[in-house]
């Protein structure tokens, strides 16, 4: 620990550590978005938190910063500082050098992997995933792979949605969400110990939940199982397909194509009838649209028409919300009459607009044929 403590300091770090306590982990690259400080927004709480007479609890961070990330070296800083005040000295600890020995240590001796990124700015997570797989709790935001991975009863999770818009009161809120999983939920199913065992029965029964539901998903044969059955053999019978009968398949979609992307500019537009707002919808009475289309050469089976319902989000980018798909009344001489009639499952204010794709069902995916009209 040289360089971050003084002798003096190191002496009472390892005389207060204890391996009867309860033991929260943080250790990975202290890049600004993980929040590795957010746990010290409230001093004097984690203050109790920590020396509680019944229920300590003790903090273990490691980590590096980018050499060029200044704010990222100022995070570990900032934690050594704090870890060197006498109420936290040996139970809030700072340890150098992370690498992957230091990494096998901690995924192994820890109780709960802790984790507070920014959402939704995490990538994966694979630091909470090899804890899981050494029976260690996940205590983390619903981000990366912790949104998949959580399982009550099997770890613990703060909230997939952020409540404010403004990071510094989201933060608060995280903060203070963390305390109180800590206090009430953590350390008392921890310290549920049974005379007779000395062991918690509980916390046994949430590593094992952790080893059975958690772990087991995030393994290489999960991954490759993943990759054969959504990728490499749905394309290997799709490429069965479009080799048979000297490609035929291939010649199809290509002509099919060269016909749509050059009738695409003549598809008219005869009338669009864009729904009224209202305030009494109900499942007999939705939001109505028509649109009729001269659609040249081209027939409905070419195309699809769908409604898009959208909102500002909390991040202030608009973000489709609903989806309608329109349904062809009539088709006559060219003439395509397409309605749609649809009760927004959420309140708000919505925009409103019209789409036409085209469609085809030899298509992998409607975005392998880049063409949309915007109404």
């Amino acid at each position: 620990m040289g360089g971050h403590y003084s002798p003096r300091e190191v002496v009472t770090i390892k005389e207060t550590l204890r391996d009867d306590v309860l033991t929260i982990g943080f250790a990975r690259r202290f890049a600004t978005y993980k929040r590795a400080t957010l746990i010290f927004s409230d001093l004097d709480m984690l203050d109790s938190i920590v020396n509680n007479p019944d229920m300590p609890v003790q903090f273990i961070f490691a980590g590096k910063a980018h050499p060029a990330d200044k704010a990222g070296q100022d995070l570990i800083k900032q934690i050594v500082a704090i870890s060197k005040q006498e109420r936290f000295i040996g139970k809030i600890v700072f340890v150098p050098g992370y690498d992957i020995t230091l990494a096998k240590r901690m995924v192994q001796g820890v109780d709960v992997w802790m984790n507070n990124p920014t959402r939704p700015q995490e990538a994966s997570g694979t630091s909470g995933e090899k804890a899981a797989m050494n029976g260690v709790m996940h205590f983390s935001v619903l981000d990366g792979w912790w949104v998949e991975g959580y399982k009550p009863g099997a770890g613990w999770a703060l909230p997939l949605e952020k409540t404010y818009s403004d990071q510094n009161y989201q933060n608060e809120l995280d903060a203070a969400s963390e305390y109180n999983i800590i206090e009430n939920e953590i350390a008392p199913l921890y310290y549920d110990v049974d005379p007779k065992t000395g062991m918690s029965a509980k916390w046994i029964e949430y590593i094992k939940n952790t080893i059975a539901s958690v772990a087991s998903n995030f393994t290489t044969n999960r991954m490759l199982t993943d990759y054969m059955n959504q990728y490499y053999l749905p394309q290997a019978e799709r490429t069965v397909k479009m080799v048979a009968d000297d490609w035929s398949m291939a010649r199809e979609i290509a002509s099919w194509k060269k016909r749509v992307r050059r009738e695409w500019q003549n598809i008219g537009i005869v009338s669009h009838t864009l729904p009224d707002a209202s305030y009494s919808l109900s499942p007999d009475k939705g939001l109505h649209s028509e649109l009729v289309l001269n659609l040249g050469d081209l027939t409905p089976d070419d195309i699809g028409v769908e409604m898009i319902f959208a909102a500002t989000g909390k991040n202030g980018k608009m973000q489709i919300r609903e989806v309608s798909q329109f349904q062809l009344a009539e088709f006559n001489d060219g003439i395509a009459k397409y309605t749609t009639s649809v009760v927004p499952e959420r309140t708000g204010m919505y925009q409103v607009a019209t789409r036409i794709y085209p469609r085809n069902e030899m298509m992998p995916h409607r975005q392998d044929f880049l063409l949309v009209k915007w109404l």
